[in-house]
């Protein structure tokens, strides 16, 4: 199953262990985060195999395995083998679906941040939303596109081969199994591609993103009901090619955890994506000026008693400490404040409670939404320097105003 789209959600506050350094004002991407074996980065994309993948790189040999006995009984023990080759080229189909995503992707000047190989499919993990609904559909179809394209390459490769042999086999499994794959990412329902195109559709007749997120997204919620029911339904009553005398307690069991797990991802993915679009709609609420604390520039030598009367007098929140020249060069912690006793203040100068300001510690007045959380996610600390575009000192970011103000945003209803 595929779940192309945009999943990398910001997280305020949180940072890689070791981050790069913004560059020309320009935060760094962190450190790239892992997912599992890495097999390799095509168009510079990393790309992960998730532990769930051997699962079910073992179920599906053990079930192909046993059709294979049916049809070629001759094989013998050799058939696991073959069995196993096919888990690996359906995989690589989906592997040829996700990348559908992301050159697509890469083409819109979309970042993806990796793509991952796991349970029941595939994932395209693209850090930025489609600028237009026109694009959103264009992104989401090409996965199922390449796989329509992939099970017709199989079905003219079956004509070049006997039928009945270990080739003939393998190519109209995998034909078959990429006219599923294609079908299934075509129901319209969120977290699947057809339910992006839905999405889109939506957003372009109502002129609203988030209108085509709801709706999409309560379409794949019942698309999961009638997965978790249907399914076994249709099993049991020869709905899908079987003789329901043949439909063991055994097969009866195994096809209702296969629709639970299904409808359980289908669900979840719904639910993530209408939590994302709340965080997309909301996330222009924060912005750096509005959220900084008014500071007062103290040299370092300042006792912290006197600081803080300065900034009692001026209304202030924070202190910074700057040179001879009035240029900043550190940030007073307000932790580091709170835990001096009033009584050792007169004694202690600010310059034993501050933090150095690096690079990535000194951001933009007009920073706002996504790019705000960008930025203090490239250079994790608690407190950044604000600056007005002239250079001047406009006050003190702190990740924790920023924490409460995100939660806040998320916490009201969409509009």
């Amino acid at each position: 199953m595929d779940e192309s789209g945009d999943s990398g959600q910001p997280q305020p506050g949180a940072g890689g262990t070791d981050p790069a350094a913004p560059e020309n004002g320009k935060p760094r991407r962190p450190r790239e985060p892992g997912g599992g074996l890495l097999m390799g980065r095509p168009f510079g994309v990393p790309v992960y195999v998730a532990p769930s993948w051997f699962l079910v790189a073992a179920l599906i040999t053990w079930v192909f395995g046993g059709q294979l006995d049916r049809v070629l009984p001759e094989l013998g023990a050799v058939r696991y083998l073959v069995s196993l080759f096919f888990a690996i080229a359906f995989y690589a189909s989906v592997l040829v679906h996700e990348l559908a995503h992301t050159v697509a992707a890469l083409r819109y000047k979309l970042p993806v941040r990796r793509i991952q190989l796991q349970f029941f499919g595939g994932v395209s993990e693209i850090e930025k939303e489609s600028e237009t609904p026109g694009r959103e559909f264009v992104l989401a179809f090409v996965g199922p596109l390449l796989s329509l394209v992939l099970a017709g390459v199989f079905y003219v490769a079956m004509k070049f081969v006997e039928p009945g042999t270990v080739p003939g086999v393998l190519l109209a499994g995998l034909m078959i199994s990429n006219l599923i794959v294609a079908a299934f990412n075509l129901l319209p329902g969120l977290p699947l591609d057809g339910g992006r195109m839905l999405r889109a559709v939506v957003w372009k007749i109502t002129g609203r993103a988030m209108s085509g997120t709801v709706a999409a997204a309560w379409v794949g919620r019942a698309l999961a009901v009638t997965v978790l029911i249907g399914l076994p339904l249709l099993t049991h009553t020869g709905g899908l090619g079987n003789n329901p005398d043949d439909v063991s307690g055994m097969d009866t069991v195994t096809d209702a955890l296969l629709a639970a797990i299904l409808a359980a991802i289908i669900w979840t993915g719904a639910g993530n994506s209408l939590r994302m679009a709340r965080l997309r709609e909301h996330l222009p609420e924060l912005r750096a000026r509005t959220l900084t604390r008014r500071a007062v520039p103290v040299e370092a030598a300042t006792p912290l008693s006197e600081a803080l009367r300065r900034a009692n007098e001026a209304g202030a929140r924070a202190l910074v400490v700057v040179d001879g020249h009035g240029d900043p060069k550190a940030v007073v912690r307000e932790a580091a404040i709170v835990s001096v006793p009033e009584h050792r203040r007169p004694w202690v100068a600010v310059s034993a409670l501050a933090q150095d300001l690096t690079v990535g510690m000194m951001i933009s007045a007009e920073l706002t939404g996504e790019e705000l959380l960008d930025t203090l996610k490239a250079s994790p600390a608690t407190e950044y320097l604000v600056l007005e575009e002239t250079g001047e000192i406009y006050g003190v970011l702190s990740t924790a105003d920023v924490e409460r103000a995100f939660v806040a945003a998320m916490a009201r209803p969409a509009a």
